[in-house]
């Protein structure tokens, strides 16, 4: 089983406002009963644009992604 680095999402901290629903490019985040989550995590490509336009600070990208250079 593949493991994915997913952007993490405070429900705590969520006013439920889904505008990370409403942009994400991939459509891997719905709304649901108790707040945005990441339905589709195989769709999701961590773009982390989700994280940039949360009002609340509520998703959290753990990882940064780093392009190797030469």
């Amino acid at each position: 089983m593949e493991e994915w680095a997913l952007p993490e999402i405070d429900l705590q901290r969520c006013n439920r406002c889904a505008v990370c629903v409403e942009r994400c490019p991939s459509g891997a985040v719905e709304m649901g009963s108790g707040g945005p989550f990441i339905a589709r995590p195989d769709e999701c490509t961590y773009c982390a644009l989700c994280e940039g336009i949360c009002p609340e600070g509520a998703i959290r990208c753990g990882y940064e992604i780093v392009w190797g250079g030469t």
